[in-house]
């Protein structure tokens, strides 16, 4: 009597329960053409609008139009020259991506203490409840939540899992916990660049253009013949340029506050995504040897 044999199909690797996020780029790539675009706006018809002096020379129109007699400090400021509207266009995309950063890290801050939440899914872990813990993820909506949820996924597939020893359940663990903050870490760091990148050339344009506006008003006194009209035009030339300096050291410090701002938030999310790992291992080895 032959016997039948029966193959046995493999097994299938399981799939990691991390999923990729589909991360939008079109904020960073339109935000500084908007915000330049819009800084030159506010520059020419607002700043420079023809009734914010008491003399409009030349020309009214046109790209740079001349103006002279500014009425307020802030149309004052249009005569520090071209540079000014760059800076203004800075300044806007550095509110542009303070705001997206914030609200993107307040949503993966989740809600309530991380360190509660860590406990309460200690506390369910060691009541053998992965079904509490992970719904204790769900409440937690953010990114330590996220990894966690991750994690006790492979966790629950694990414990009933009889062909593994428990160091290789543990690494398995690991690995999805590994996979999942790899997806996390880089959406909360995201754009953080534009920040550190305006706080390192907003003070160089602000000098740039205060360089570019003393070069002018030395050089309309060159023009003249001396006098105390002459020193009356160079202080007030002097002082328009200034405002580049002020605009960009302005800009340069908001930018370097926010950014220190949301790297420390992001430390504690990561510190949380850690914590997490260690537990959800940890739990693992303690119970299921």
């Amino acid at each position: 009597m032959s016997e039948t044999k029966t193959a046995m199909a493999p097994k299938p690797a399981s799939k990691p329960n991390a999923q990729a996020r589909k991360s939008n780029n079109l904020i960073s790539l339109l935000a500084p053409v908007i915000c330049l675009l819009a800084g030159y706006l506010i520059w020419r018809f607002i700043l420079g609008n023809g009734d914010n002096f008491n003399e409009a020379t030349k020309d009214n129109g046109g790209f740079w139009p001349e103006r002279d007699g500014a009425k307020t400090a802030l149309s004052k400021m249009y005569l520090g020259g071209i540079i000014v509207p760059i800076l203004i266009g800075t300044f806007l995309t550095m509110l542009t991506f303070v705001v997206e950063r914030f609200l993107t890290i307040a949503k993966a801050g989740g809600t309530g203490s991380n360190a509660d939440f860590v406990r309460k899914v200690q506390y369910h872990l060691a009541n053998k409840n992965v079904d509490a813990a992970i719904a204790e993820c769900d409440k937690q909506k953010g990114s330590v939540g996220n990894v966690m949820k991750a994690g006790l996924h492979r966790y629950k597939e694990m414990v009933n899992n009889t062909q593994l020893t428990t160091d290789q359940k543990v690494m398995a663990i690991q690995k999805e916990v590994e996979e999942a903050t790899s997806l996390e870490l880089p959406m909360l760091e995201k754009n953080l660049v534009f920040l550190s990148t305006i706080a390192s050339i907003a003070t160089l344009l602000g000098l740039l253009g205060t360089v570019l506006g003393m070069i002018r008003s030395f050089s309309t006194l060159g023009e003249g013949d001396g006098g105390g009209a002459a020193a009356s035009k160079l202080s007030v030339g002097i002082s328009e340029a200034l405002y580049n300096t002020a605009l960009g050291i302005g800009t340069s410090a908001f930018a370097i506050i926010f950014y220190n701002i949301f790297t420390t938030k992001i430390d504690g999310i990561t510190y949380g995504i850690d914590e997490s790992g260690f537990t959800l291992t940890q739990s693992f080895a303690s119970q299921y040897k």
